[in-house]
């Protein structure tokens, strides 16, 4: 039996690649048939490339909390089923539109497709050439799937949005996670910054110095705030990277120095916290927030040049990626269950070879 990613059971689907009447190709989808249930494996039958668009042979697609939002309808934006889910993916490219000039068959490439697009948790995809990026030959198809979602916000966060600076202090949240080693991977191994890695175990906290954090607070255990003084003294951090909300957010955004800044990426908690805006003024502090999706269709030229950017970093071998877990197309419901109890570490994906 497996468990369903909102926690009752349900039997395992196990589906084999049938023979097509006709003559006719299928490939394997996972179908949100409605929301609040489990994606059901099904074969589709593939439609014709548009002159920009190009067809993908999926290896591997990432697992992100906004898939299972939008699977339960709680996402900001919200398709309506069916649907396939998926955000971002790996893959080599099988067919181009006749006006596609970026990329030829054969080519390994990364893609996005932001809601409400979706439909990468397939064995193929089609995607316009614009939302399409060539993956270095030293990079492999399983490290560049981990790039579109977690390193483009690690590297909007504190490249954009913070101007995190050589030898300052970055504290971040949930630093287990996907986007939180990300971030200690960006801050450490590109801007030369020191990491305060904080999370809610011993062991996520044990993994995140491994991961290159130059100290660790478990705030399951008592005050974040008092924990992270003990490391840096009353003058605080300089950056706070966070995506837990509620009273995380306002123990990091208490934990910032002068003319800090703290950058607010999600509520993984689940609580969303009244900024005192007070604190802001006594210490000239800077709350932000980032929603990465939206420089996608605000500002394509900065989203561009950061997924470059994580290309570029990671061909020179400054960034590893962790990936915690990989899991086959027919567990993708274990898969959504293993995140949502946070068992994962890393990224967590999907592989289709």
């Amino acid at each position: 039996m497996a468990t369903a990613f909102w926690g009752r059971c349900i039997p395992r689907i196990w589906l084999r690649r049938r023979a097509t009447l006709g003559g006719g190709r299928q490939y394997r989808v996972a179908l949100c048939t409605e929301l609040k249930q489990p994606l059901v494996i099904k074969e589709v039958a593939p439609r014709p490339v548009r002159p920009h668009e190009v067809r993908i042979d999926v290896h591997f697609c990432g697992i992100n909390f906004a898939d299972i939002l939008c699977s339960r309808g709680q996402y900001q934006y919200r398709p309506h089923p069916p649907f396939i889910p998926g955000i971002e993916f790996s893959g080599t490219v099988l067919e181009t539109g006749t006006d596609v000039s970026t990329v030829k068959e054969g080519d390994r490439v990364i893609g996005l497709k932001g809601p409400p697009e979706l439909s990468c948790m397939a064995e193929e995809c089609i995607i316009d050439q614009k939302a399409l990026w060539q993956v270095p030959e030293k990079v492999s198809l399983r490290e560049a799937a981990t790039l579109p979602v977690t390193y483009v916000t690690a590297i909007l966060a504190l490249e954009h949005r913070a101007r995190t600076q050589p030898g300052e202090t970055v504290l971040v949240t949930a630093a287990a996670g996907a986007t939180g080693l990300a971030v200690i991977d960006v801050a450490t191994n590109v801007l030369q910054a020191k990491v305060i890695a904080a999370a809610g175990s011993d062991e996520k906290c044990k993994l995140a110095m491994q991961r290159g954090a130059q100290s660790s607070v478990n705030y399951s255990r008592g005050s974040l705030k008092e924990e992270v003084r003990k490391l840096v003294g009353s003058g605080g951090v300089n950056v706070a990277i966070d995506t837990v909300g509620g009273d995380i957010f306002l123990d990091a955004l208490r934990c910032l120095a002068w003319e800090g800044r703290i950058v607010v990426l999600g509520f993984a908690g689940g609580s969303i916290a009244s900024l005192p805006t007070n604190l802001l003024l006594l210490k000239n502090i800077t709350a932000m927030g980032l929603f990465f999706t939206r420089y996608r269709e605000q500002d394509f030229s900065v989203f561009s040049r950061s997924l470059s950017s994580a290309l570029q970093y990671c061909q020179e071998g400054r960034l590893q990626p962790h990936v915690g877990a990989v899991f086959k197309l027919e567990e993708v419901n274990d898969a959504f269950l293993h995140v949502i109890q946070r068992k994962s570490t890393g990224k967590v994906l999907l592989s289709f070879k």
